[in-house]
């Protein structure tokens, strides 16, 4: 009898490698939650640089962000033109999208 460890078939390996892989802060289609990401993940959304993302740690160790308004209101600086953006480009508050409308500019007439 071999001395080997039994090993799982390797379609079975990939389909664990790619669970494990997963980190625990993404959501389906590449999305980030605010509450959950560190900082070299938030960096990954569009919008979302060194100096916001550190901004963003530090509000959030006063605890989580209950929602987009919530987060809004404790960011200096991020208004709804903002967060309207990171939504568009994958940010999550709670698994959510930003529902708000970004305020535009008004019609030609």
């Amino acid at each position: 009898m071999s001395s080997r460890p039994r090993s799982f078939p390797w379609p079975a390996q990939w389909i664990a490698g790619l669970f494990i892989a997963l980190p625990a802060w993404a959501l389906p289609g590449g999305l980030v939650d605010l509450n959950l990401a560190n900082q070299a993940e938030l960096e990954m959304v569009k919008g979302v640089g060194p100096q916001l993302s550190e901004r963003i740690l530090k509000e959030r160790s006063d605890g989580p962000f209950a929602s987009w308004e919530d987060f809004i209101a404790r960011l200096k600086g991020v208004g709804p033109t903002h967060a309207a953006r990171l939504s568009a480009a994958g940010l999550r508050v709670g698994g959510q999208p930003y529902a708000g409308k970004a305020p535009g500019r008004e019609p030609a007439k």
